[in-house]
C-alpha cells in the first residue's frame, strides 16, 4: 500500500468526524483547521491562500469530500514525504474521531489501547470507502491477539459470532472493530494488562517491544527504556505505557548493527549506527539480544531493497488471495450464469422439439385414426358379409341337426322303452316278495302276541292263586311260604321266559320294519315305472298282477291282508285280552 492510501485512511476518518450532520460535507472553515494541522503534523509549508484559490467558485455553502480531495491531492499529499512521525499524524486524526464515535465508558480497554485497534483497523481495512474490514481479516486480527495474550483460539466461538455478523452484514467498521475488542468477547478470562500488552504487540507499526538499557550521549550513563522498533524506526519510552518518548532511531538503508564484547560491568551488548548518531544497546539476556539484532537487521533490508514490511506483504498476499477467490468466484457465477442461459436455451430447443414432436404425434394420430376408422368400416363390411354367410350356413346345418336330433331321440325313446319294460317286470318281482316277506313276519308277530298274552294270563292266574294262598290260615303259613318261594321262583322263569320273547317279539319287529322298508322302496320304484310309463302311454301298456279282492291301502300302499282278515284278528285279540279281566 502507498504512503498516500495509507495517510487518506486517516484523513478520512478526521473528515468524516467533522460532517456532523452525515451530509457528505464540512464546512470550509473546519476544513481550514483541518488542513493547517495535517501541513504542521506532516511538516508542509501551509498554505492558506491556496484553499481560498481552490473554493473561490463554492463560497456558499460546506464542501463534500469530492470537492476537498482535489485540494488535498495536489496542496498536501503531492508535497508529503515519510520524514515526520506517523504516530503524531495518526493522534491528530484519532483526537478528532473519537470524540464522536468512541464510547470508553463501556469499554475494558484504555484510550491508547483504543487509538491501537483504530490503527490496525486502517492498516488491515480495504480499500474502498466507507472504510471496512472483512470477515477474514477480523479473523486474523483477533487469532493473533488471542495469541499474544498466550490463549488457544476457539474456532466455534469465531464461527458463532460470524454467524451473527453474516445475519446482518459481512464486514465491521472502525468503531464496532474496537467495541469487540473492548467487550472482551474473545478475551474472556485475561486481565486489562493482558489485553492492552497484547493490543501493542499487534500494532502494524512495531514488529519488536521491550526493556533494554541505553547509554547516554552526554552523560554516559545507563538507562533503562521501553523500545518499540518500527518498520523505519526505533521509539524508546520511559516506561511501556508509552505516556512520555524519549527519543527515535531512524532507520534507512545505510544503518546496521553489531554486537559488541561486554564491557563497563554490561553484558549482552550491541551498537546501532544510524546516519545520524550511534547508539549501544544492553538486552536482557543473549536471546533478546540476538532476537533486536536479526529484527533491525531485516528492517534495515527490507528498506534497503525498497520491499514492505512482512506484516504487509502478508497482508497483501491475503488481499491478493481474497481477490483471486473472488475473481474466481465472479468467474464461477458468470459460468453458471452462462450455464444457466444456456440450460434455459437447450430447455427452449427441448420446449419447442417437444412441441413438434407433440404436433407430429397429434397428426400420426389423426393419421392413423382416419385409417383405422377405414379399416374398421372395411372390417365391418366384411364381417356383415360372412355373418349373412355363417347365418345362412348355420340355418342349413340346424335342419341336418334337428333332422338327426329327431331321430336319434326316436331311437334312444326305443331303447328307453326297452330298458323300462325290463326294469318294470323287475320292480313288479321285488314287491311281490316284499309282501309275501310281510305277512310271513306278521304272523310271526301275531304268533308272538298270543304266546304273550298266554303267558301274562298265566302269570295272573299263579298271582290270583298266590294270594289267596296268604289269605288262608295263619297255621298253613310256612307251607304257604315254601309254595310262595317255589311259585315265585316259577314266576321269575316265566318272567325270564317273557322277556325272552319280549326280546323276539323286538326282533321280529325290526324284521317287520326292514321288510317294510323294502316294500316301500319296491312301491316307490313301481310308482316311479308307472310315471315313467304313463308318459310313454301311447308306446305301452302297463303289465300288473292278477286280480285280487278288495284291499286296505295304507301309508306303505296296499295291506298285505284284507279288511276282513284284519277284523278277525282284532276280535281275537280283544278276547284274548279280556280273558285275564274275567279271572280276577
Amino acid at each position: 500500500m502507498a504512503l498516500r492510501d495509507e495517510l487518506l485512511k486517516s484523513i478520512w476518518h478526521a473528515f468524516t468526524a467533522l460532517d456532523v450532520d452525515k451530509s457528505g460535507k464540512v464546512s470550509k472553515s473546519q476544513l481550514k483547521v483541518l488542513s493547517h494541522n495535517l501541513c504542521t503534523v506532516m511538516k508542509i509549508p501551509h498554505d492558506p491562500v491556496a484553499l481560498e484559490e481552490h473554493f473561490k467558485d463554492d463560497d456558499e455553502g460546506p464542501v463534500s469530500n469530492q470537492g476537498y480531495m482535489p485540494y488535498l491531492n495536489k496542496f498536501i499529499l503531492d508535497k508529503v514525504t515519510d520524514n515526520f512521525d506517523r504516530q503524531d499524524f495518526n493522534k491528530m486524526c484519532w483526537t478528532l474521531c473519537s470524540r464522536k464515535n468512541l464510547e470508553q465508558s463501556q469499554l475494558l480497554i484504555s484510550n491508547d489501547d483504543a487509538f491501537k485497534i483504530w490503527c490496525i483497523f486502517n492498516f488491515l481495512s480495504e480499500d474502498r470507502y466507507p472504510l471496512i474490514i472483512v470477515t477474514e481479516e477480523i479473523e486474523y486480527f483477533l487469532r493473533k491477539l488471542t495469541e499474544a495474550m498466550g490463549g488457544s483460539w476457539v474456532e466455534e466461538r469465531f464461527e458463532d459470532y460470524k454467524l451473527q455478523l453474516d445475519s446482518r452484514q459481512q464486514c465491521l467498521n472502525a468503531w464496532e472493530l474496537i467495541s469487540l475488542v473492548g467487550s472482551g468477547h474473545f478475551s474472556k478470562g485475561m486481565d486489562r494488562q493482558t489485553l492492552s500488552m497484547a493490543v501493542g504487540l499487534n500494532d502494524p507499526f512495531f514488529s519488536l517491544q521491550g526493556y533494554m538499557m541505553k547509554k547516554g550521549h552526554k552523560r554516559k550513563n545507563w538507562t533503562e527504556r521501553w523500545f518499540m522498533l518500527k518498520p523505519n524506526s526505533i521509539a524508546y519510552y520511559v516506561g511501556e505505557d508509552l505516556a512520555e518518548n524519549k527519543g527515535n532511531i531512524l532507520l534507512d538503508g545505510n544503518c546496521s548493527v553489531e554486537p559488541l564484547q561486554d564491557k563497563e560491568g554490561k553484558k549482552c551488548l550491541f551498537l546501532i549506527k544510524s546516519s545520524q548518531k550511534s547508539f549501544e544497546i544492553s538486552a536482557s539476556d543473549k536471546k533478546k539480544k540476538q532476537e533486536w539484532i536479526q529484527a533491525i537487521q531485516t528492517c534495515v533490508t527490507l528498506l534497503r531493497q525498497g520491499r514492505p514490511a512482512p506484516h504487509r506483504e502478508a497482508r497483501q498476499k491475503r488481499r491478493e488471495l481474497r481477490m483471486k477467490q473472488q475473481a474466481e468466484q465472479e468467474e464461477l457465477e458468470l459460468r453458471m450464469r452462462e450455464l444457466q442461459t444456456a440450460n434455459e436455451a437447450k430447455q427452449q430447443e427441448l420446449e419447442n422439439m417437444r412441441k413438434a414432436l407433440e404436433e407430429s404425434a397429434a397428426n400420426a394420430a389423426e393419421e392413423e385414426r382416419r385409417r383405422l376408422q377405414t379399416q374398421t368400416e372395411l372390417q365391418d363390411r366384411y364381417r356383415m358379409d360372412l355373418e349373412r354367410e355363417k347365418m345362412v350356413r348355420q340355418q342349413m346345418e340346424e335342419q341336418v341337426a334337428q333332422k338327426s336330433t329327431e331321430l336319434e331321440q326316436y331311437l334312444q325313446r326305443v331303447r328307453e322303452l326297452e330298458v323300462m319294460y325290463r326294469q318294470l317286470e323287475d320292480a313288479l318281482e321285488d314287491e311281490r316278495r316284499a309282501r309275501q316277506d310281510e305277512e310271513a313276519v306278521r304272523r310271526l308277530q301275531a304268533r308272538l302276541l298270543e304266546e304273550e298274552a298266554t303267558k301274562r294270563a298265566e302269570l295272573e292266574q299263579i298271582h290270583l292263586r298266590q294270594q289267596r294262598a296268604i289269605s288262608e290260615t295263619e297255621a298253613e303259613k310256612q307251607e304257604l311260604e315254601k309254595e310262595r318261594l317255589a311259585k315265585e321262583s316259577a314266576l321269575q322263569a316265566a318272567m325270564k321266559q317273557l322277556e325272552h320273547l319280549e326280546q323276539e317279539r323286538q326282533g321280529a319287529l325290526e324284521q317287520y320294519q326292514t321288510v317294510m322298508r323294502k316294500l316301500e322302496d319296491a312301491t316307490n320304484n313301481t310308482k316311479t315305472w308307472k310315471h315313467k310309463v304313463a308318459e310313454h302311454e301311447g308306446l305301452l301298456r302297463l303289465i300288473q298282477p292278477g286280480s285280487k279282492g278288495q284291499r286296505l291301502i295304507t301309508n306303505w300302499g296296499p295291506a298285505a291282508f284284507s279288511e276282513a282278515e284284519l277284523s278277525l284278528r282284532e276280535k281275537k285279540w280283544q278276547e284274548m285280552k279280556n280273558q285275564p279281566t274275567q279271572a280276577q
